[in-house]
Parts: structure tokens; C-alpha cells; sequence
């Protein structure tokens, strides 16, 4: 029986962006080793247009990982180190009065790269954390009664500090819900850690990467994402686990309906990672802790955190 062509079509298209993402898998861990689970994870947070917090202490590759995928996708990259004293117009822009026009001229903030790195963003206040809530939901920037888009693609990678450490403010969930994925990276094992202390520096090796995919190239992988099927089996599998967490029995609160279709596009864009034209419930089983696990929170005297009680609830739920 013959294949439909856009089926075809689809299928060739996967195969040739697959290769490129192998690649691309390939350099980043040249530089983050020992973290293919945390790479995977931001490459399909990039493919389905999300945005990644990355949640842990200072010192274990955060800022590094930001930079390398800027570097190996061609994209415009801009780092702004978020402080206590950071303001909004630090990081949107700001219209100044030039004589010699007559006019406002609006001057663009760091937020019109492609690739923004929030450093530790719960460092600033909650008034500059809030200013990226339009530029991650709309992608744009509004300002003095005018509206400036966003590049494209435009992807915000954000690093957060543990918020028991000093000068913290903890994200609003508003804040946390923009969001796609978030990750922790974890110490290294062993063996990554020696090839560590015992290679190159790390910020010398940015220097020497090459891009391995261009800004069009990333924008077409990201159209193909929703072009992959999902079947229905897989959508009872994903209404099975936004039931699951408001049954009371695991959160304090469910999670929403937008909670559910960021948890379909990401699983879609695990399984083209997979070289695959379909998403199965094992795709939406991989990427559930790193798209909900931010999303929710545990009871009061619980004795696992969120992600090991999330955890523990998928694996309730079961596949179908």
C-alpha cells in the first residue's frame, strides 16, 4: 500500500532535518559532556518554539549550554546578567528624543536577539522579570503606544539560582508558565567531570564552534513539529495525566489546558528527534517532568519533591 504524499514528503523532510540535529547533538556535547538528556531536551524545547529555564547552582554549565546552542544554530545570541538593579528598560529598550529627526527613536534592549540568555533572572526584581512576559508569549515588545516584533526565531534561555540562596526572588507562576521546559543539569559523573578538569576550557571551545544549522533552516523545523501526527491514543494518554494532577491526591493545584498543549508539542518534537512522523505516549512519557514539573506544586507534607512526585504520578498513569 502506497505511502499519501504529504506523508512522503513528510518523511523525507524528517530524515534530512534528523541528520542536521544529530550533528548538532554531536558539537554541543563536545562542549556540555556528560549531559545528552539535558541536550536532547533543550534541542526538542527549541524545536516546539518554547522557551527553557534551567534551574540549579552556579558552576555546572548553565550559561555554557545557553551559548553553545546560540553558537552551533547561527543565531543572533546577547547574555544580560539579571541584578537587583536591573530595569525593565535595561532589557526591552527605550525610546530617546534625537534633535537632529525631531522625533523618539526607539533604541532596541538586548531582548531583540534571537537567542536571549537571562542570567540568574531571579536575581532581578519582580518588575524586570515581568518585562519579558510579552516579548516570551507575544514575541514582541510594546512601548510608548508602538509595537516592535521580535526576531525569528527568538528563544529565551534562562538560568535560576536555587531560591533558598540570598538575593533570590522567586518567579510568579505567570512567569514560570511562559516557560516550555525547565531542567536542572545536575554535578557530572565521574567520568565526565575528569574529561572536564582535564581538557580545554570550556568558553575557549565557543570560540572555535561552527554554526551547523542557519536561522531558516531552525524556523522550517519548527513549522514541521506540528505537522506530526498525534493520534488518539496519544491525546487520551495526555488528558489521562492533566486528570491525574488535579485529582488532588499529588498537587495542590491540576494543571491547565495550556499546561497539556505544551506537553503535545514537546512530545511532537521529541519524536521527530526520534525520526519519527508520529508522537507516542513514550514521547509524551520523556518529556512530562521537564514541561510540568515547574508547572505544579506538591502538598504540604509531602515527602518527594515535585519532580519525583510528578514522576511517580506518570508512572501511575501508565501507557496506553
Amino acid at each position: 500500500m502506497m505511502s499519501p504524499p504529504h506523508h512522503t514528503q513528510l518523511t523525507r523532510s524528517v530524515d534530512a532535518l534528523v541528520r542536521r540535529l544529530e550533528q548538532l547533538h554531536r558539537q554541543i556535547s563536545t562542549v556540555i559532556v556528560g549531559k545528552d538528556e539535558q541536550i536532547r531536551s533543550s534541542l526538542a524545547c527549541l524545536l516546539a518554539g518554547g522557551h527553557l529555564l534551567l534551574e540549579d547552582l552556579p558552576g555546572v554549565g548553565k550559561t555554557t549550554l545557553a551559548h553553545a546552542l546560540a553558537v552551533s544554530l547561527g543565531l543572533h545570541f546577547c547574555r544580560v546578567q539579571f541584578t537587583a538593579d536591573l530595569m525593565p528598560s535595561d532589557l526591552v529598550g527605550v525610546s530617546v528624543y534625537e534633535r537632529a529627526e525631531e522625533r523618539f527613536v526607539f533604541h532596541q534592549g538586548p531582548v531583540f536577539a534571537q537567542v536571549l540568555l537571562a542570567d540568574e533572572i531571579n536575581r532581578a526584581g519582580p518588575r524586570t522579570q515581568s518585562a519579558l512576559l510579552e516579548a516570551m508569549e507575544e514575541r514582541q515588545v510594546s512601548l510608548d503606544g508602538m509595537t516592535h516584533p521580535l526576531p525569528a526565531p527568538f528563544f529565551v534561555i534562562a538560568t535560576q539560582n536555587p531560591a533558598e540562596q540570598l538575593g533570590t526572588f522567586v518567579l510568579p507562576e505567570s512567569q514560570l508558565d511562559r516557560f516550555l521546559m525547565c531542567l536542572s543539569m545536575g554535578y557530572p559523573d565521574a567520568a565526565a567531570e575528569r574529561e572536564l578538569l582535564a581538557g580545554e576550557d570550556r568558553r575557549e571551545m565557543l570560540r572555535h564552534l561552527a554554526p551547523v544549522m542557519s536561522a531558516s533552516e531552525l524556523v522550517a523545523a519548527q513549522q514541521l513539529v506540528p505537522q506530526l501526527h498525534a493520534a488518539p491514543a496519544l491525546l487520551d494518554h495526555v488528558q489521562a495525566l492533566l486528570a491525574a494532577s488535579r485529582s488532588g491526591e499529588w498537587f495542590v493545584h491540576g494543571l491547565s489546558p495550556r499546561a497539556g498543549l505544551a506537553l503535545l508539542r514537546a512530545a511532537r518534537a521529541h519524536a521527530l528527534l526520534q525520526q519519527r512522523t508520529h508522537a507516542t505516549p513514550a514521547d509524551v512519557q520523556a518529556v512530562a517532568v521537564p514541561v510540568l514539573a515547574h508547572r505544579l506544586q506538591v502538598r504540604s507534607g509531602a515527602s518527594r519533591g515535585r519532580r519525583a512526585q510528578l514522576q511517580a504520578m506518570v508512572e501511575s498513569v501508565g501507557l496506553v
